[in-house]
């Protein structure tokens, strides 16, 4: 019998989020609840409980408010199936500084509480999948946050509404709401049993992943996986199948995955953006999957979108999924 599928990271959040019935008083109204569970940040990463491997994030209140003193939080991320609420803050710097950081690297510490990095939380699979994806959404709209604190029409300071899910101008009313910037990210074959690959120069030693790139404006998806793939391997592109999509708060990407079918085979890759590019067939990748592989290449980590696509691949699953 196979393994299981490993599960796609930052992708199981349940929460009922309820954006359009959000009134003036809803963020006060969690903050009152008894059950009100919290998600606190403090310099890119996420204070936590730790048990040997058990990682548990979310906060009481009295804890929370040990940790922010009167800073007040402004994100409601939305409520659990029973009714409870979910909130996220980040600490600002003056309250970290408070508190005093302990610790270097891995082992920093604020307020008695060990601090751990979402990618490495996904990498090692810590976290129930409801609340990595609920982190996962805290990041993306922390992230926002910090970055609309001002108007792009007048440049006047933006308030925070809807508990989180909005941003007002104070000075002439513009609306903003949160930004994701749509990412293609494509395994590639050439119909004969052969994916394509490719090497980012910041990738870890050995590791190869599909390829990747942001929906310009105007653009479809089925047309941002022909064009990045041209662009970067020089490699033509005919039907593409949507595969399935990943939020990826980094800081607020959507991992739209697809398989595509080459029309060409000769690369002429872009060494601006690559270290290298080229074919892979089916034994080589269940190699790297299984870590046999001569050489020592490997895929990305299970709880990314690429080693599903690069699974499906494998396992001959390519062509189950839609045009687009």
């Amino acid at each position: 019998m196979s393994a299981p599928t490993p599960r796609l990271g930052f992708a199981g959040n349940r929460l009922v989020r309820d954006g359009e019935l959000r009134t003036e008083t809803s963020l006060a109204e969690a903050l009152d609840h008894p059950e009100a569970g919290f998600y606190v940040q403090a310099a890119g990463q996420w204070l936590a409980h730790q048990d040997g491997d058990s990682i548990r994030p979310l906060l009481g209140r009295g804890e929370a408010q040990t940790l922010l003193g009167s800073q007040e939080p402004e994100l409601l991320l939305g409520h659990t199936g029973d009714g409870q609420p979910r909130l996220a803050v980040r600490l600002s710097e003056a309250r970290i500084a408070a508190l005093g950081m302990d610790g270097e690297g891995a082992e920093r510490r604020l307020g008695g509480l060990p601090l751990f990095d979402l990618r490495m939380l996904g990498h090692r699979e810590a976290l129930d999948a409801d609340t990595e994806g609920q982190l996962a959404q805290a990041a993306h709209l922390l992230n926002w946050h910090d970055s609309a604190r001002f108007c792009g029409r007048c440049g006047d300071a933006t308030v925070s509404e809807a508990a989180g899910f909005r941003r007002r101008c104070t000075k002439c009313d513009h609306m903003i709401f949160p930004r994701t910037d749509p990412v293609s990210i494509m395994l590639v074959q050439d119909g004969a049993g052969r994916c394509l690959m490719g090497r980012q120069p910041h990738f870890p030693a050995g590791m190869w992943s599909c390829l990747a790139g942001f929906i310009e404006a105007g653009e479809t998806i089925e047309d941002a996986v022909r064009r990045e793939t041209f662009e970067e391997a020089g490699i033509t592109v005919g039907a593409v199948r949507y595969h399935s999509s990943q939020p990826w708060p980094f800081p607020n990407s959507l991992m739209i995955g697809c398989m595509a079918e080459a029309l060409t085979t000769e690369i002429q890759f872009d060494g601006a953006e690559l270290e290298d590019c080229r074919w892979f067939d089916r034994e080589e990748v269940r190699a790297m999957l299984e870590g046999q592989h001569p050489q020592g290449l490997t895929l990305p980590a299970p709880f990314a979108i690429a080693h599903h696509l690069i699974r499906a691949f494998l396992e001959g699953r390519e062509r189950d999924h839609a045009f687009l």
